[in-house]
């Protein structure tokens, strides 16, 4: 009994850890595969379209007469974009983006569990701290982005002074050899 009480104390943890972001993308990934099959079937609002342009610098670039079907995503502040159609036009990349409403809900959802089994959203209250507890509160397996902006100075502000090679080579350590080498 307390085997099977300890394999789901530590199921639960393993859940608590990692589980719920397993399943969280697994949802992720099949509202992607529904929504890519909607897009497919042209099931969607033309109105609700997006549209971005960027600036290619290709040479020789042709125009498109119209637009063709592609896969891919973006995220523009917060909210993830599928892009649904694209063409080339006055030597810009047209793309007709749709709002992933599905996605943001989900990762929403994951990530307001995260705080809720982290107890992350009560920052104000009064806890006491152990000096000696170790916490997996800001576990994460996200990208963490940091802008370094490095700036490096000279080494030395000294002038350099070059040497002259025929005065490095010059030398006379060099002598003749006294003998002929032994024959093996």
């Amino acid at each position: 009994m307390k085997r099977i009480a300890a394999i789901l104390l530590l199921g639960i943890l393993f859940f608590n850890w990692f589980g719920y972001r397993i399943l969280a993308d697994l949802l992720q990934q099949r509202a992607d595969i529904e929504l890519e099959a909607r897009l497919d079937q042209a099931d969607y609002d033309e109105s609700s379209l997006i549209e971005l342009r960027v600036t290619l610098n290709l040479p020789y670039q042709t125009n498109w007469t119209g637009f063709e079907r592609v896969d891919g995503e973006i995220e523009i502040n917060g909210i993830h974009y599928k892009y649904v159609k694209r063409k080339v036009e006055e030597g810009q990349l047209v793309l007709l983006c749709l709002p992933n409403e599905e996605k943001m809900r989900l990762q929403t959802a994951r990530d307001d569990f995260f705080k809720l089994v982290n107890d992350l959203q009560h920052p104000s209250q009064n806890k006491k701290s152990d000096n000696h507890s170790f916490s997996f509160n800001s576990f994460s397996t996200e990208y963490w982005s940091q802008k370094n902006d490095w700036y490096f100075t000279a080494l030395s502000d000294e002038p350099l002074h070059y040497r002259n090679a025929n005065d490095i080579l010059k030398t006379g350590c060099y002598t003749s050899t006294p003998g002929q080498p032994p024959e093996a």
